[in-house]
């Protein structure tokens, strides 16, 4: 009698997959920068390395990640290059959303998936244009409707294969009603207009697309919904997709704080600096702490207007936290990465001092300059009492303030 054996493959590291392609496309991320070309070398790299159908269950073929895993992977390669990062949370929060559907409300969502895993299908969102008004029109035809519309903020359009997007249809019972559908960018009307000339993020190559008269089958409609009206389906892609999309942005900032603690390592000690830098670190983990919030009701969450709202918060709070990191501007915003400089330590206002005087400033100071003799520095001599650490640890005391008395930070900045 012979016994079968299963054998069971482990489960994949994403994490560390992530980093393996991070250290290759961050080679290229000043380029595209620079060119403002699409990333089209780093797409095939997460497609070999099979991230574009990581999200699809594992029954369906897929990768079997969680929302967790993919919020990590985005993360670390948005360190490495912003633009690939941001292009494919916009597909991720597609699969992501399908697969939650599939999953909790016996969704038809099942034949997507199998495609994505099977064909290794990129998808491209029109969300940035769309939301709940949708744009364009969709007319009535013998077995399907006519759609013309423009699509804008398409990221990861040059690479993509499938158009997730919407149009209006003036229902002539219901009213207008908004049809939601996928067409494929090589479909007869599909035109992707080269427009992705813009200040941030060159290289998501996040062109129009144009749908002149393009056919889509009924059959191919995958729901309806009262245009302008909250829809549960918004629920759903509040609380995946907001998390997916905002971990390219924290990924972002993170490297942009690593670089930003590089260059000030190497200049002269100084209170504006190291109280930029204490701001910056809070701002970070304010920013990192509310993304992790909204990782966690992805994952555990009910989809309804509680969640939501608190999705809204934490995303605001993200947000918020990037705009107060003051230490550098990241490549996907500026030609280059510089730590901003202030004016003069003669200039610094009585209230800076104060707030170089805090944990934050104390904790940048060590992260800075941890071989330097801060008790003789002036301006930190009469702080006998405080023992500066060795490494950058955010205090949630500070982090608190930070937003109690955000207007107060703002006046200080702006006297820096």
């Amino acid at each position: 009698m012979s016994a079968q054996m299963k054998i069971e493959t482990p489960p994949t590291d994403w994490s560390a997959l992530a980093q393996s392609i991070a250290a290759e496309i961050a080679l290229e991320a000043a380029r595209h920068d620079a060119e403002e070309s699409f990333v089209a070398g780093n797409y095939r790299r997460l497609k070999d390395a099979g991230l574009f159908k990581a999200l699809v269950p594992a029954e369906f073929g897929g990768g079997g990640a969680e929302v967790t895993d993919i919020c990590n992977v985005i993360r670390i390669l948005g360190a490495a290059c912003g633009s690939t990062a941001l292009a494919f949370s916009m597909h991720s929060h597609l699969v992501a959303a399908a697969a939650w559907r599939w999953r909790h409300q016996n969704a038809p969502t099942d034949g997507l998936l199998k495609r994505v895993a099977a064909e290794n299908l990129v998808l491209v969102s029109s969300g940035g244009s769309d939301w709940l008004k949708s744009a364009g029109s969709a007319t009535k035809v013998d077995g399907g409707f006519r759609i013309n519309a423009r699509k804008i903020f398409s990221s990861g359009s040059p690479a993509g294969d499938l158009l997730m997007t919407s149009a209006v249809y003036d229902d002539p019972e219901a009213g207008p009603t908004v049809l939601h559908f996928g067409v494929s960018l090589k479909a007869e009307g599909v035109t992707l207009l080269d427009t992705w000339h813009v200040m941030g993020m060159r290289g998501t190559g996040s062109h129009d697309i144009d749908l002149k008269d393009v056919f889509v089958a009924d059959a191919a409609v995958a729901g309806r919904r009262a245009q302008g009206k909250w829809h549960m389906l918004f629920h759903v892609i509040s609380k995946i997709a907001f998390p997916i999309i905002l971990s390219a942005y924290v990924g972002v900032a993170e490297g942009a704080r690593a670089k930003a603690v590089e260059i000030a390592r190497k200049k002269p000690a100084d209170e504006a600096l190291t109280l930029m830098v204490g701001e910056m670190e809070n701002a970070l983990a304010a920013a990192t702490m509310a993304l992790e919030e909204m990782i966690y009701l992805a994952e555990t969450a009910a989809p309804g207007p509680e969640t939501t709202n608190r999705v809204a918060i934490a995303r605001h709070l993200v947000r918020t936290s990037g705009d107060r990191m003051r230490g550098a501007r990241d490549g996907g915003r500026g030609r280059s990465v510089v730590l901003q400089q202030h004016r003069p330590r003669a200039r610094v206002s009585r209230c800076a001092r104060r707030a170089l005087s805090s944990a934050a400033g104390k904790s940048a100071a060590a992260l800075l300059w941890p071989s330097r003799a801060w008790a003789r520095h002036r301006w930190l001599a009469r702080l006998d009492s405080v023992t500066v650490t060795k490494a950058p640890v955010p205090v949630a005391g500070t982090l608190a303030m930070r937003f109690v008395r955000a207007s107060c930070n703002q006046r200080c900045a702006r006297r820096l």
